[in-house]
C-alpha cells in the first residue's frame, strides 16, 4: 500500500525575492516640508494681495 502524504505549497511559490527595504539618496525631515509648505503658502497668499500691481 502507497504510502499517503499530504503535500504543502512552497514558501516562495514562484514568487522571486527582493529586498523590500529601499533607502533613498536624499533625506528629507518632516519638519522641512512643513516650513517650505508654509512658505509657498504665505508666497502665494502675498502675491494674491499685492502682485498685481507688480504687473501695472
Amino acid at each position: 500500500m502507497a504510502k499517503e502524504t499530504t503535500r504543502m505549497p512552497m514558501s516562495t511559490a514562484g514568487l522571486t525575492s527582493f529586498s523590500e527595504e529601499y533607502h533613498s539618496k536624499i533625506e528629507i525631515k518632516p519638519g522641512h516640508v512643513i516650513i517650505v509648505s508654509v512658505i509657498v503658502i504665505l508666497v502665494t497668499a502675498a502675491l494674491h494681495l499685492w502682485g498685481t500691481g507688480l504687473l501695472t
